[in-house]
């Protein structure tokens, strides 16, 4: 599989840590005090510090489900799915999008849960319930 990686803008390097590091327990990788890259379920993250974040645009709509756009986010598999779920609500973070079944009973039935981070960048999780519907 090749690697994906994504820069994106944050407000501050510590809140960022905190998020990617100490709760969903990414890797940390090089950084500075205005970047830092994560391993972010074997992908790089490369988070920037910025003032100019954008504003939230729920123009999606998914499965009769309103969500952000743009979001990034990460396939897992169910049993990873389940695990960083119940990691995001150990440590209190708000689900914008609850923990759900997608398309239940039809191609492409997926696990999804989307949340923000401490820079209001969309996240979504999600685990397909057969991976040869992934596209």
């Amino acid at each position: 599989m090749n690697r994906f990686h994504l820069a994106f803008k944050v407000k501050d390097i510590k809140s960022t840590y905190k998020f990617y590091h100490e709760i969903l327990g990414c890797k940390i990788g090089r950084q500075t005090k205005n970047w830092i890259d994560f391993d972010f379920f074997g992908h790089q993250l490369s988070a920037h510090v910025s003032e100019a974040i954008p504003l939230l645009d729920y123009c999606g709509k998914v499965d009769k489900i309103q969500v952000p756009i743009p979001h990034f986010g990460c396939i897992l598999k169910s049993k990873e799915f389940e695990t960083v779920k119940n990691t995001l609500e150990s440590n209190k973070i708000e689900f914008i999008v609850k923990p759900q079944i997608r398309y239940k009973e039809t191609q492409g039935e997926q696990k999804t849960m989307f949340v923000l981070d401490f820079s209001n960048n969309p996240i979504e999780f999600k685990s397909f319930k057969n991976e040869e519907e992934i596209f």
